[in-house]
């Protein structure tokens, strides 16, 4: 069920089911990758996860600006750490005003990760009765994602082999594959502190720009991505996040 394609009256009938919202973002992603990258991909995964679950599921649209000034040395829209908390708690308290109990917020952009976080607090705090989940879907996948990858350690982070891959799957006309150089702390020889990869968790926190780790704003590795490891991603990705949304609305995670 498409939330934005409901009549009001029908959106009691719905409000049992979790309300899927797709984070991405609007940001650099190298020379090679167009800026909503993030945003189609998520997108993608949680319009396949409602047409699998389309009984347990009801997708929101996505929102396709997220918290990136990290990137702005290269280019990006942006909201502050305050306002993308705020867009979170509002879009959850309008759910909740409409009757919805369960939101699912999957995300496709790792500087999403702070906000949304504390902002969940403070809606604990607002709407004890409301139940908001967050999720990354590289993390829910990261099992399947290690099995499909064939870059070293800080070879899938940004604009690298997976993104490229799965875009390549996605929209082939948008990847400037020519373009495509492998870029950050892994090409440069840097020691184990300064290696970044989704799949691995993070020894320390640090907070950095991307133009102080990328001359390109790629951290990673493209050169590995692939249309058909593009395509493996992806299924692995829907999986993950179908799994999960099942879960929830079972009230597994209650």
């Amino acid at each position: 069920m498409i939330l934005a394609e409901l009549a009001w009256p029908e959106i009691q009938s719905v409000v049992s089911r979790v309300c899927l919202v797709p984070l991405g973002s609007l940001e650099q992603h190298g020379p090679h990758l167009p800026l909503w990258t993030d945003t189609a991909i998520v997108s993608e995964i949680a319009r396949r996860v409602e047409r699998r679950l389309p009984g347990e599921v009801v997708l929101a649209p996505a929102q396709p600006v997220g918290h990136s000034p990290h990137h702005a040395r290269f280019g990006c829209l942006s909201l502050d750490l305050a306002s993308y908390m705020a867009v979170i708690q509002n879009l959850c308290r309008s759910f909740a005003a409409m009757g919805f109990r369960r939101v699912l917020l999957l995300n496709g952009h790792g500087g999403n990760d702070a906000p949304c976080r504390a902002a969940m607090c403070q809606l604990k705090v607002d709407l004890p009765d409301l139940r908001v989940a967050f999720a990354s879907y590289w993390t829910l996948a990261a099992e399947a994602f290690g099995h499909i990858r064939t870059s070293p350690p800080g070879g899938m982070n940004h604009a690298c082999e997976m993104e490229t891959s799965v875009m390549m799957a996605l929209y082939p006309a948008q990847v400037r594959a020519e373009k495509a150089r492998d870029d950050g702390p892994v090409t440069h020889g840097a020691g184990p502190w300064r290696v970044s990869d989704m799949l691995r968790g993070r020894p320390y926190y640090m907070v950095r720009n991307f133009d102080e780790i990328s001359e390109t704003g790629t951290v990673g590795c493209p050169s590995a991505a692939s249309a058909e490891k593009g395509a493996r991603f992806l299924d692995a990705a829907v999986d993950a996040a179908c799994a999960l949304a099942a879960a929830f609305a079972a009230g597994e995670l209650d």
